[in-house]
């Protein structure tokens, strides 16, 4: 029977890091789906880039007040679970503050550092709530912000606060534990919450000890596997993310290899390869496997906090244009098509597409290229290219596109110019100089 509790957790344990693995092999055979994307360049300042706005948040600070309470939120995620080190030795050892002997006087001073995050994470999370429920800041609450993306949000932050205030609570009772045996012991924080359970037996301290231990725990196991499943993947997803983002100029549109191929021959440039007349040629994308690796990576990435949709000009003046509602989307058909790839293997095909499907024709020719959205992100997602991908199937694949965007592709290709004046006309206004 002494044995059972560890038993029960090295069980528990093995559980949740198998339901995380398996989490990760899921989204990673998802990002999969696209098509591979080169970032072998520029190592040391994609490094450098990751550890500035993936670590050091950099991007977030443009909104002072938010950037300071997700900082806390942050590093107390980072600093707090360090403590988790010594919580899983000791389920699995059977023993209790297995570092404390080794680190003698110093050891109230460590736990003090982490409960002080602890503080900090829960008053951030509790001022969070606050400002998403009660002052309904309003990007919050945006149309494509649906019932389950509002609950997403709501469910981590109570989570974390529960999960700190078990950390407090295990810490109170314990120190409450330690002083009827005679030891001293005081936590600066956790000693605040003494006096709720200084009228408890002994007996009864070291069950709500326990209690409180599990709580903490296994509240841990079970925010590690549903944080795959919500849009806090971010929490680990920001540095490959960030890691792997285009050093290009901002607005930088990359040409079609196909499209370029074909311009060289017309004109009697060399080009390096011939193109296979046998291989049909798709221009743009009308699902998530036409996209690139990065841009479903970006999808899974995205924290949905809607600070590009906030800076987006078309949807400011009311177009249904959203640019989180656009990674929302590719996400969701993401899973879609993953699921249903694992389901029934390779050669899945379903009769629905990210385009008209999921992602209007109206909302692609509502932007206007402007790189609002990317510029804003904090964790460097673009929907701009996806966006110009879908417009650049629905232009060159289907030939849609707004009128003025036909009239100019029409005096391109009979003028070589977007003005319908013919080229012997164009210098005529010298004249009258």
């Amino acid at each position: 029977m002494a044995l059972l509790p560890q038993i029960l957790f090295v069980g528990l344990l093995a559980t949740a890091i198998y339901l995380f693995y398996q989490s990760c092999q899921r989204i990673y055979a998802n990002i999969q789906l696209g098509k591979p994307f080169d970032a072998s360049d520029n190592k040391g300042e994609r490094v450098k880039q990751m550890i500035l706005i993936a670590l050091g948040q950099k991007k977030m600070f443009k909104r002072p007040i938010p950037a300071i309470l997700h900082l806390m939120v942050y590093l107390g995620f980072l600093i707090v679970n360090i403590e988790l080190l010594e919580i899983v030795l000791d389920g699995v050892l059977g023993t209790h503050r297995l570092f404390a002997p080794f680190f003698g006087d110093l050891y109230p001073y460590i736990i003090n550092f982490f409960e002080f995050f602890a503080v900090a994470v829960l008053l951030s999370c509790v001022i969070f709530l606050i400002r998403r429920n009660a002052l309904k800041i309003e990007r919050f609450h945006k149309k494509e912000m649906s019932s389950w993306a509002k609950l997403d949000a709501n469910i981590i932050l109570v989570a974390e606060v529960f999960l700190m205030l078990a950390l407090l609570s295990m810490n109170a009772t314990d120190t409450l534990i330690q002083q009827k045996q005679g030891v001293v012991q005081s936590f600066f924080f956790s000693d605040l919450l003494i006096p709720l359970y200084n009228g408890m037996s002994l007996e009864a301290l070291n069950i709500a000890e326990r209690a409180f231990w599990w709580v903490h725990i296994v509240g841990i196991f079970a925010f590690a596997n549903y944080v795959p499943y919500s849009k806090h993947l971010h929490i680990f997803l920001a540095f490959p993310n960030t890691y792997f983002t285009s050093f290009d100029e901002k607005g930088k549109m990359q040409n079609m290899e196909s499209i370029t191929t074909e311009v060289k021959i017309m004109m009697g440039q060399p080009v390096e390869q011939m193109p296979d007349p046998n291989v049909p040629v798709s221009f743009g994308a009308k699902d998530i496997t036409d996209l690139s690796q990065k841009s479903l990576l970006d999808a899974y990435t995205c924290t949905e906090c809607g600070r590009c949709t906030d800076n987006c000009p078309s949807n400011m003046t009311g177009k249904k244009l959203s640019p989180r509602k656009i990674m929302m989307n590719v996400r969701e058909r993401t899973e879609e098509v993953g699921k249903g790839i694992k389901l029934n293997g390779a050669d899945y095909k379903d009769d629905k597409k990210l385009l008209d499907d999921y992602i209007t024709e109206e909302e692609l020719f509502a932007c206007t290229s402007c790189n609002a959205c990317v510029e804003a992100c904090p964790v460097n997602i673009n929907p701009l290219n996806i966006i110009t991908e879908l417009r650049r199937y629905k232009a060159m694949e289907e030939t849609k596109g707004p009128q003025e965007w036909n009239m100019v592709y029409s005096n391109i290709e009979t003028s070589f110019a977007p003005w319908k004046f013919p080229p012997t006309d164009r210098f005529n206004w010298k004249d009258d100089v």
